[in-house]
């Protein structure tokens, strides 16, 4: 009888160390989020922005052009894609969203990776609460402790009830302001992964910018002469657009100097514009520090690398100065994957959404994708870029639910946070209109779309709604 319990002893333990062999040969993740960038910049066709790193990243990885996020807010966006379980009338919806709070049923992406043998760490805005699922780290989540403003008049301001200016520019190094003291932190971490590589790691690093106040230092915005500054092509509210859709952008105006009501002056939007456009270039160099240490270390050729926006944001388009919209410049984010064995430097149209992050990930690493995930791994369009891929993508924000389409875009709006009677939609097709300035839902040469993209949608909420994904 001992010999059989010795037996099964040394099997067990085989069988243990396989399995700890197994998660020490999976690839490393190096998970990079990046508050309300837009997808624009140079990797992205746009070439008035100094983006050189993002730009060297997408020639070794796969560049997703219509990526999408699921709702058009940090919170929100953040719980659902970590999730990866979809937004509803009640269920992740506003900034302060939490997973833990609203889909405790759900397996966070961290905590999935802890639970399987990795090594998960937190540095910078990664939930938009610290303490959201917190005990998902193996590490204890790191924030920088820096104010936005650098400049002592800011510093000092005498109204406190506001949030400060909305840009400013310093003389400073780049860890003057938290996104520098990111990149020093996530520089010791990987050191610290490295030198201790008994178990693969999953590593987030959360940068702030372009997040407002738009802050960096003053050689990124001498990057950008003030007399290079333009105002967008759709700076006009939309033609026909209903009234659901318009915004009054309180989010910029809780800052000083921007008026409580009504338009912003042209200088004071063409600084926004241009203090936005030296964030990016701050952010791109953070970024840079990050990827250039990963490779200094020889991680690189294990570590699957997502770089990944939370959301858009309106930069005047339609003369909006905020994210929270069902336009294509709050949905659409910039995603970037590089992983070892997939070609890089190429890019896919494969309309995808935030929350396929997750199950990606899952697959690159070999890790079962949870059931509660709602989200589709893109790893076939990693390989085969050109391949067919979904037909739709579906977002919200808290009275629209929109669907986009290779051709179009089209976006309900609904009494009751979106869940209530119909109120009006719109619809654009970015064949003729990219920028989505005239509204064609109520023309009748448009109405046979409308009502197939409106049918379309509605399946995609009774999906969410009503499948095993919802909330007890």
């Amino acid at each position: 009888m001992s010999r059989f319990r010795s037996t099964f002893a040394l099997l067990g333990t085989l069988f243990i160390t396989c399995l700890a062999s197994e998660a020490e040969q999976r690839p490393n993740v190096l998970f990079i989020a990046v508050d309300d960038l837009r997808p624009e910049f140079a990797a992205y066709g746009a070439d008035h922005i100094s983006s050189p790193h993002l730009d060297k990243f997408a020639g070794e990885s796969v560049r997703f052009d219509r990526a999408y996020c699921m709702v058009p807010t940090c919170g929100a966006s953040r719980a659902s894609m970590l999730t990866g379980v979809r937004p509803t009338a009640t269920r992740f919806v506003s900034f302060t969203a939490r997973a833990d709070e609203e889909a405790p049923w759900a397996k966070t992406l961290n905590t999935h990776f802890q639970d399987n043998g990795y090594r998960t760490g937190s540095l910078g805005k990664v939930f938009h609460a610290a303490a959201d699922n917190a005990a998902g780290w193996t590490d204890k989540p790191w924030r920088p402790q820096r104010g936005h403003y650098q400049l002592p008049a800011n510093v000092a301001r005498t109204d406190q009830k506001l949030r400060g200016p909305p840009t400013e520019s310093a003389p400073v190094p780049d860890d003057a302001y938290g996104d520098g003291v990111v990149v020093n932190q996530a520089v010791e971490r990987l050191q610290d992964l490295a030198a201790n590589d008994d178990q693969p790691f999953f590593l987030a690093v959360g940068f702030y910018k372009p997040h407002l106040p738009f802050v960096a230092p003053q050689k990124y915005w001498d990057l950008y002469p003030p007399e290079s500054i333009k105002l967008p092509d759709n700076y006009q509210v939309p033609e026909n657009a209903p009234a659901e859709s318009h915004h009054t952008w309180g989010e910029l105006r809780a800052y000083q100097g921007i008026p409580k009501k009504g338009p912003i002056t042209d200088a004071t939007a063409l600084n926004l514009i241009r203090g936005y456009y030296a964030c990016v270039s701050y952010t791109d160099a953070q970024v840079g520090k990050v990827l250039n240490e990963l490779k200094r270390l020889g991680l690189a050729d294990n570590t699957i690398v997502v770089l990944w926006g939370d959301h858009g944001w309106n930069l005047g388009d339609h003369t909006y100065w905020n994210k929270h919209s069902t336009f294509e410049s709050s949905m659409r984010i910039p995603l970037m994957v590089r992983a070892p064995g997939i070609k890089g430097g190429t890019h896919t149209a494969g309309l995808t959404e935030s929350i396929d992050i997750y199950p990606s990930l899952c697959e690159l690493t070999g890790l079962p994708i949870p059931e509660t995930v709602e989200g589709k791994s893109f790893v076939p369009l990693l390989r085969f870029p050109e391949r067919p891929w979904a037909e739709a993508a579906v977002g919200r924000f808290v009275r629209g639910d929109t669907i986009r389409t290779a051709d179009y875009r089209y976006t309900e709006y609904r009494d009751d946070r979106g869940a209530g009677p119909r109120k009006s939609d719109m619809l654009y097709d970015h064949r003729t209109d990219p920028l989505e300035n005239i509204n064609i839902s109520q023309e009748p040469a448009h109405a046979e779309i409308a009502a197939a993209l409106n049918q379309a949608l509605q399946a995609a909420k009774r999906s969410t709604v009503s499948g095993k994904n919802s909330s007890p």
